[in-house]
C-alpha cells in the first residue's frame, strides 16, 4: 500500500467488445498532496488473461443477430462472472502482492440497445458476487447503467479519465486533444483547452476486421496479426464508398454503438452486388474504414494531438492508415504520456471504482448525454461488513500520472 492513509489500491478488470480476454489492471489512487481537486494514479501493474476457448466461443455466438435464450444468457452471465472472478484473483496475486482495497469491474458488453439515437438500455455480463467471493473485497460493477436511465448512452466512459487526463496537454498546445481507444469499436473523447468535453463512438475499431480474418483464413485467425493481410492488400474504393453509407457516421454525438450493429450481417449487406474482393483487399479496406472514420471525426473538432490506446494501435496497418489521415495532427500513444496503452481501459475501471467508492460522480453529461452528473455503478461486499470512506466534499477535476517512486 502507497504511504498515504488515504491512498486506495484498486483492481480494475473488464473486456473490451473484442472479447479477446480479460484486462486487470492495478492501481493506486490517492487525492494530490497540495491540490485536493487532484486524483493521482500510480500504475502497479497489468496483464491481460485469455477467456477460456469455449466461454469465448459461446460469446461470440450470443452475439447478434444470433438468437440467445434466458438460458443460454444465464450461463454466460455465470461463466464470465467466474472469468473474472479468477482473472481478480490472479491479479491480486501477481501485481498487488495478495492485497487491494477495491475491486471495480466493467464486466463484459454483450448487448447495448440503442433505438432512435437514444441508449434504452446496456447489459453487461460477469455477475459480481462471483468475484467478491473469490476475493473477499468488495466490489463496484454495473458502471453504465446509471448513466443509461439518467438519458446517456452509457459510454464511452473512457470520457472520464480522458476529462481529467487530458485537459493539461489541450491547455499547453492551445488546440483539442483527442484520447483514442480502438478495441472492437473506436471511440473518441475530444477535451477542449476550456469548455465541453465530447466523446463517442465513431464506429467499427476492430470489429469488422476481426470478423473478416476469421473468414479470409478458415477461422484459423481471430485477428489480423500484426496488419499482415491488410499490408498484402489494396483498399477497395467501392466497397469503401458503400460501407461509409451508413447512417451511424453522419448521426450527431453523443452516440454509441457496438457490435449488435455492426456484425457479420453488417458486412455481408455491404458486399452485396460487389464484385467479391480478394481477403486481403478486404482487410485493407476494412483498416482504412477505421482509419477514416476515426480521423473525419479528430478533423470535424480541430484535434492537433490524438492519444492512442487498446488492441488497434498494436496493428501497424492500422497505425499507417491512421497517421496518413490525420493530416495536420500528430498521433502519440497513452504509453508515451505514462500510462500503458494495453491497459488504459483497465485502469479506467480503477478511477470509476474510485469515484464511486468516495461518493463523486462518475460521468460526464457531455460526452454521454446524461441529463446530469451521475454515482454509478452498484457495490457488492466483500467477506467483511462494508465500510466505506467519508463522501469527499471536493469534486475531482483533473488526474496526474505518477510514477510509482514519486510518492513512495
Amino acid at each position: 500500500m502507497a504511504n498515504s492513509s488515504t491512498a486506495v489500491r484498486v483492481l480494475g478488470l473488464l473486456s473490451g467488445t473484442s472479447m479477446d480476454g480479460i484486462d486487470v489492471a492495478v492501481a493506486d489512487l490517492r487525492p494530490g498532496g497540495g491540490n485536493p481537486d487532484e486524483l493521482v494514479l500510480t500504475p502497479i501493474g497489468h496483464l491481460e488473461l485469455p477467456y477460456p476457448e469455449r466461454l469465448r466461443a459461446d460469446l461470440v455466438a450470443a452475439l447478434p443477430p444470433a438468437p440467445c435464450t434466458a438460458e443460454r444468457l444465464t450461463r454466460l452471465d455465470t461463466g464470465v462472472g467466474q472469468a473474472f472472478a479468477e482473472a481478480a484473483a490472479a491479479g491480486l496475486d501477481r501485481l498487488a502482492g495478495g492485497s487491494a482495497d477495491l475491486v471495480a469491474s466493467l464486466g463484459q458488453t454483450i448487448f447495448h440497445w440503442v433505438e432512435d439515437g437514444r441508449a434504452r438500455g446496456t447489459l453487461q455480463l460477469g455477475q459480481p458476487a462471483w468475484i467478491a467471493e473469490r476475493t473477499g473485497l468488495p466490489v463496484v460493477a454495473d458502471l453504465r447503467a446509471r448513466d443509461v436511465a439518467a438519458g446517456g448512452h452509457g459510454a464511452p466512459l473512457a470520457s472520464t479519465l480522458d476529462a481529467l487526463w487530458l485537459r493539461a496537454l489541450a491547455r499547453e498546445n492551445a488546440a483539442p486533444a483527442a484520447a483514442l481507444n480502438i478495441g472492437g469499436i473506436a471511440n473518441i473523447t475530444v477535451v477542449p483547452p476550456d469548455g465541453l468535453v465530447l466523446a463517442y463512438d465513431t464506429g467499427p475499431g476492430n470489429a469488422l476486421l476481426d470478423l473478416a480474418a476469421a473468414q479470409v483464413t478458415g477461422g484459423a485467425q481471430t485477428n489480423d496479426v500484426d496488419g499482415a493481410l491488410a499490408a498484402r492488400g489494396t483498399v477497395r474504393e467501392d466497397l469503401l464508398a458503400r460501407l461509409l453509407e451508413d447512417p451511424y457516421y453522419s448521426a450527431p454525438p453523443p452516440k454509441s454503438t457496438g457490435k449488435e450493429h455492426f456484425h457479420a450481417e453488417h458486412l455481408r449487406a455491404a458486399l452485396a452486388g460487389l464484385p467479391e474482393p480478394e481477403g486481403a483487399d478486404l482487410l485493407a479496406t476494412l483498416t482504412e474504414l477505421t482509419a477514416v472514420t476515426i480521423a473525419r471525426e479528430c478533423h470535424r473538432h480541430g484535434v492537433r494531438t490524438v492519444v492512442g490506446s487498446g488492441g488497434g494501435m498494436a496493428n501497424p496497418a492500422l497505425r499507417r492508415a491512421l497517421t496518413r489521415r490525420l493530416t495536420g495532427g500528430t498521433l502519440t500513444t497513452s504509453d508515451e504520456l505514462g500510462l500503458p496503452g494495453g491497459a488504459k481501459e483497465a485502469y479506467l475501471t480503477a478511477v470509476l471504482g474510485w469515484l464511486t467508492w468516495h461518493g463523486l460522480p462518475a460521468n460526464v453529461p457531455a460526452a454521454t448525454g446524461a441529463r446530469g452528473s451521475r454515482l454509478l455503478g452498484s457495490i457488492t461486499p466483500g467477506a467483511g461488513p462494508l465500510a466505506l470512506p467519508e463522501p469527499r466534499r471536493t469534486p475531482i477535476s483533473r488526474l496526474r500520472v505518477a510514477a510509482e517512486t514519486d510518492y513512495r
